[in-house]
């Protein structure tokens, strides 16, 4: 890992925290992700189950979490298993994490060797009425490819056939959906590098660069500030380009008078930013490019007002579409007749506002959360609602991270400019 390791007491609390929520004489067992071949004998980068490291703040593969709270035994209460260090497979792939470092990271007391475990996990699970096993339950899933913690469920399944089975998603997609304020530390680093990211960016965009050029330097600043790099795949897109959401070739040149659409985050300590911008390419907005980022921009503030306990995402997204069809209006897009004629279905507005205004954010970018119940305190969500006008070849979008409170949210990327007077003073200077 690039980063600084979090304070193993975060993941502590997490675990104390799921180990709250099982039911009497219950073990627990979470796997890592596989090891994905690309090509040949190449693998892709490896990524570490999300909950596992919520769990852990483990990232090496072939690792497993044991959590059994009622073992007659302490020390078997929480266990964490790992690959055997090999000097020749570490001469090739580099160092493994041994004991006392894993047990730095996590914080748990009882590390044990993945080739050593299968004697002892029969004896625990012989003990235990019911066996709790994870699975991907994000609502966004959409790929078939079975991953090792569906492999892992099926063999549980056959080796101890009489036990009861439950659901650690169910549990887990309660709790990271609340983060805590150690989350938040953690998150907040990612977010400060992302800030310090952007001033860069406007300090180096001119009419003639690419958009590659641009995402190469967001590599740079991120790995100079002990960032693994992006949080996902960054969306550099100018012009006519900006209206494809998930527009990743990043391969044309910025022209002046146009508008450069900047959708990209760090991760840091396991945790992910998720920050957009919409600039111009020249320094200066047009009187029209003004006109529509700044009802963008009250569109991104309104949308923030709402975003307090209680209130569901699906009656804010409402709510904000309401406010969408009157700004764009105001814009000269839509006419009154549009909004009365408009079906509940297909609402006028979603000609130029075509997707969702938030989401869950954490370990992962589309982080777990419900969606359907009310917003809580501790959820952390994007706001991000843009425009785009297919006529004008303009597409903008606004997104910052907000943490839900008592009263209301705490915006964690509130330093960051946002208005058109603060990014016209950075990108002239």
């Amino acid at each position: 890992m690039k980063y600084f390791p979090p304070n193993p007491a975060l993941f502590s609390e997490n675990r104390a925290r799921f180990i709250k929520a099982l039911a009497p004489n219950s073990i627990a067992i979470f796997v890592s992700n596989d090891e994905m071949p690309s090509n040949g004998d190449a693998t892709y980068t490896f990524r570490q189950n999300s909950d596992l490291f919520w769990l852990s703040g483990i990232t090496q593969e072939d690792s497993l979490l044991v959590l059994y709270p009622d073992h007659p035994d302490p020390k078997y209460r929480e266990v964490l298993v790992l690959v055997r260090p090999n000097e020749l497979k570490e001469k090739w792939d580099g160092k493994r994490l041994r004991a006392d470092e894993a047990r730095a990271v996590s914080g748990i007391g009882t590390v044990l060797w993945l080739d050593s475990i299968d004697p002892l996990l029969q004896t625990w699970i012989h003990l235990a009425d019911i066996i709790y096993l994870d699975s991907n339950e994000n609502d966004r899933k959409s790929s078939l490819v079975e991953t090792r913690e569906y492999r892992w469920i099926q063999d549980m399944r056959r080796r101890y056939p009489l036990h009861e089975y439950r659901r650690s998603a169910r549990i887990m997609k309660e709790l990271r959906g609340i983060k805590t304020a150690a989350e938040i530390g953690v998150l907040q680093q990612a977010i400060d590098i992302t800030h310090n990211t952007f001033t860069r960016l406007l300090k180096v965009i001119r009419p003639g660069i690419m958009e590659n050029e641009i995402e190469a330097e967001i590599w740079h600043s991120f790995l100079s500030q002990r960032s693994n790099g992006p949080a996902y795949n960054s969306i550099i897109a100018g012009g006519d380009r900006a209206r494809t959401l998930h527009y990743v070739a990043n391969d044309q040149p910025c022209l002046d008078g146009e508008l450069i659409l900047m959708d990209f985050g760090a991760e840091y300590g396991g945790y992910c930013a998720d920050l957009t911008r919409t600039v111009p390419v020249n320094g200066k907005f047009t009187r029209r490019q003004k006109e529509v980022y700044n009802a963008c921009l009250h569109l991104h503030n309104f949308a923030k007002s709402l975003l307090k306990p209680g209130i569901s995402i699906n009656d804010y997204h409402k709510a904000v579409g309401v406010e969408a069809g009157t700004t764009f209006i105001k814009l000269g897009l839509l006419t009154r007749a549009d909004i009365k004629n408009q079906s509940p279905e297909s609402p006028a507005y979603s000609k130029y506002l075509y997707h969702g205004i938030s989401h869950h954010l954490g370990i992962d970018v589309h982080d777990l959360g419900t969606r359907t119940e009310p917003i809580r305190p501790g959820m952390v969500l994007t706001v991000e609602p843009g425009i785009y006008i297919e006529e004008e070849k303009i597409g903008i979008r606004i997104e910052n991270n907000v943490w839900i409170t008592k009263t209301g949210n705490k915006d964690l990327m509130a330093k960051i400019p946002s208005t058109v007077g603060e990014i016209e003073a950075l990108m002239k200077k």
